[in-house]
């Protein structure tokens, strides 16, 4: 005999987390909700991995950062599921999918039966032993996408730093930075080995990567760019001692880190569900296109993006998050919820340094700003219009700037003037106009400005209010005297 649930999410991974925390706050009976984990621990927020978890001083622990810590809620530990009335299955992995049956079998023989699915598996690392490089299993050679690989690799810099050990990161992306910040701020020295000629280049334009390379540089991290890994020299402990790239030369490792992709688990659903571009097509609503009773989110969905006029899968939280609230709003409320209408959102915090990209990175590349005093950024230009934005070193209010600019993707029509304004131009889209409601501008957050230092415009506007009733109140006073008089 089996369990049977009214929703099932299967996945323990961020999506998840706010899948179920936005099924409690529309109202949940207990037990209708099981949420299924490979994981020993509940769901958490996957970017403190890189981040706050590698520190040297103070480091991040659970339960500090479970869903929903990074949206400014509470922690929820599996006490809170319990609480809930959710049943939080760990440390489960299942085997087999049947969307006909709406059943899942697990590794222990366990068959689940749910009237809805929410896909919330996540994606694995690509490893190096999918490519046959020799020594990839190596007991050194660590990766980072879960709870235990950060704990592992942890453990491996304690090692490495004792010994006065160095470390080889192997790939120039997301994890690839943000890991080799963190080894140097545990006073690791690093290389990074690379095979594109510039970091980030999914993202950064060669301008925007030079900067971040120079950082690094001047903080003694090295980098081996345009190179690929061939295989490793071991010792006798089945430990790498050196990383051999393909050019022939050789760089001292005590420790390896790599961060060369994802691959999403979709693998339960091949020939079952409709894929597309390594993801679950999926609708607006995050609802499979091929079976009603699906959904998928996160890094498994790819899902219409209208602005784009195309369909994406994307790798980011921010997506994981808002796709998973999406999902849920849609299988409670139905057609009263409109289209997931997703604006690309990916940020970093290395060091000292901080920055947030909007939008689309395709089309031309405009930049802006001064890069020695560290605040610059780009705008993206395609077909005559502002697409994407990024920026180093802004504020909150320019951060939304040019996110709104990404949104409503103005027209551009001199880029030689865009690249003069650079920022100010993301400003002046931001702005509320005149034409606004004075009501509007008094409640908004920020208006209470409007009574001790009021804008020009709305010094305008209250003066033309003023006038406009004075005038109204003359016409009325001489019509209702000459009615008298009539």
């Amino acid at each position: 005999m089996g369990r049977s649930f009214r929703v099932v999410i299967l996945g323990g991974g961020t999506a998840s987390g706010y899948a179920a925390s936005e099924f409690v706050k529309h109202g949940l009976n207990p037990g209708d909700l099981c949420v299924i984990s490979q994981e020993m621990v509940a769901p958490y927020e996957r970017p403190a991995l890189s981040k706050g978890y590698l520190l040297a001083k103070e480091p991040a622990r659970l339960p500090a950062f479970h869903t929903c810590v990074g949206v400014g809620e509470q922690s929820h530990p599996a006490k809170w599921f319990q609480e809930k009335g959710i049943e939080l299955v760990l440390g489960t992995r299942v085997t087999q999918a049947n969307v006909r049956d709406k059943t899942l079998l697990t590794a222990a023989g366990e068959t689940i039966s749910y009237s809805i699915l929410i896909v919330a598996t996540g994606a694995r690392v690509l490893k190096l032993d999918e490519f046959g490089v020799t020594g990839a299993d190596a007991k050194n050679v660590c990766y980072l996408r879960d709870i235990k690989d950060a704990t592992y690799l942890v453990d491996a810099m304690a090692e490495c730093r004792e010994k006065g050990g160095k470390a080889v990161v192997i790939g120039g992306g997301y994890i690839g930075m943000e890991c080799a910040a963190a080894l140097h701020g545990n006073r690791i020295p690093v290389t990074m080995v690379f095979p594109e000629d510039y970091c980030m280049p999914r993202l950064f334009t060669p301008e925007i990567a030079r900067y971040y390379e120079d950082y690094y540089m001047k903080k003694g991290i090295q980098f081996r760019k345009g190179n690929v890994l061939s295989s490793f020299e071991c010792d006798e402990s089945d430990k790498v001692t050196a990383v051999i790239l393909k050019d022939g030369s050789r760089i001292d490792a005590d420790i390896v880190v790599v961060g060369i992709g994802i691959r999403p688990n979709v693998d339960l659903f091949e020939g079952q569900l409709m894929l597309e571009k390594g993801g679950i097509k999926v609708n607006g609503k995050m609802q499979s296109v091929s079976n009603a009773s699906v959904y998928a989110v996160g890094d498994v969905a790819t899902f219409p993006m209208p602005m784009y006029s195309d369909v994406r899968r994307l790798e980011h939280v921010d997506h994981a998050r808002k796709s998973a609230a999406h999902a849920v709003q849609a299988i409670l409320m139905g057609n009263k919820v409109d289209n997931y209408d997703y604006l690309p959102y990916f940020y970093s915090r290395v060091f000292t340094l901080s920055w947030q990209f909007y939008g689309d990175n395709v089309g031309d590349s405009v930049l802006f700003g001064d890069q020695i005093v560290g605040k610059f950024g780009a705008f993206w230009v395609h077909n005559g219009r502002l697409v994407g934005a990024f920026l180093e070193g802004g504020s909150k209010v320019e951060y939304a700037a040019l996110a709104k600019a990404a949104r409503e993707r103005p027209h551009v029509k001199d880029i030689s003037m865009l690249k003069k304004q650079g920022l100010d131009f993301a400003l002046t889209v931001a702005e509320p106009t005149p034409q606004m409601s004075l009501m509007s501008s008094i409640t908004s957050s920020e208006s209470n400005l409007l009574f001790t230092h009021p804008s020009t415009w709305a010094l305008q506007a209250g003066g033309g209010l003023a006038l406009g009733l004075a005038v109204v109140g003359v016409i009325y006073w001489f019509g209702s005297r000459r009615s008298r008089k009539l």
